[in-house]
C-alpha cells in the first residue's frame, strides 16, 4: 500500500496542496488530476521520494520511504514527464541503459523495443526519432519492470492511438497483478471504475 499522511506542498508562496491524506492499495490505478500549476508533478515527484514534502510523509508498506531509500527505489519505477532519452545513443542503447540501471535484463533492449512498435529502429540514434518515440523509447521499460509500484508522469504524451490502447492493457495487466500504477495525463481512460479512480488537486495563494 502506498500511503500519503498530511502532505503539503508551497511553491512561491502558492499552496499546491495542503494536509493531503490518501491510500492506495496494489490493485489500483490512480490518476493525479488538477489545473495546470496545481502540484501534480510536485506530487508524484514527492511519492517517488525525488522531492520533500513542507510537511508530512510518504508510506510504502508501511515504511516511510526517505527513511529506506534503497529498498523504495526497489521497489518503485518512475518516468517522468520528460522522456530522459540522450540522443547521442540508438534506441536499442537506450534503453539497454535504462533496463540496466534498474536491474533488469539489457539483452532484452531489442525484443522489448518490437512491442512498443519501434521494430526497425533499434539501431537509429534518438537524436533522429520523433518526441512520440522518444516516449516509446522510455515506456518500454514497463514490459520488463519488475517493481511494484509504477509513478508516471503524462505517458500517453506524443502517443498515439494504438500505443494508448496498448499501454492502457499494460497498466491493466500489472494492477490485476498486484501492482500499483499513479499517474498524471489529459487522456481519458478506459479502465473499470473498481480498478481506477482520480485524485484532484487545486491550488491557491497563501
Amino acid at each position: 500500500m502506498l500511503s500519503a499522511e498530511g502532505l503539503t506542498c508551497i511553491r512561491e508562496e502558492r499552496i499546491l496542496f495542503d494536509d493531503l491524506n490518501f491510500e492506495i492499495a496494489p490493485g489500483e490505478i490512480v490518476q493525479i488530476e488538477g489545473p495546470n500549476g496545481a502540484g501534480k508533478t510536485s506530487l508524484l515527484r514527492i511519492l517517488a521520494g525525488l522531492s520533500q514534502p513542507y510537511e508530512g510523509c510518504v508510506r510504502f508498506e508501511g515504511k516511510k520511504i526517505l527513511a529506506n531509500r534503497e529498498w523504495y527505489n526497489s521497489q518503485l519505477l518512475y518516468i517522468g514527464h520528460t522522456a530522459g532519452v540522450k540522443g547521442e545513443m540508438t534506441a536499442q542503447e537506450n534503453l539497454a541503459f535504462n533496463l540496466a540501471l534498474h536491474g533488469l535484463d539489457a539483452s532484452l533492449a531489442e525484443e522489448t523495443l518490437a512491442k512498443v512498435n519501434l521494430y526497425g529502429f533499434e539501431d537509429a540514434l534518438a537524436s533522429h526519432l520523433s518526441a512520440g518515440q522518444h516516449r516509446r523509447i522510455a515506456l518500454a521499460q514497463l514490459w520488463q519492470s519488475k517493481a511494484k509500484l509504477w509513478i508516471l508522469d503524462e505517458p500517453f504524451t506524443a502517443i498515439d492511438k494504438k500505443g494508448v490502447k496498448t499501454l492502457e492493457q499494460l497498466l491493466l495487466a500489472h494492477a490485476n497483478n498486484g501492482g500499483i500504477v499513479v499517474l498524471t495525463t489529459h487522456q481519458d481512460l478506459h479502465i473499470a471504475d473498481d480498478l481506477y479512480r482520480k485524485i484532484a488537486l487545486a491550488y491557491r495563494f497563501v
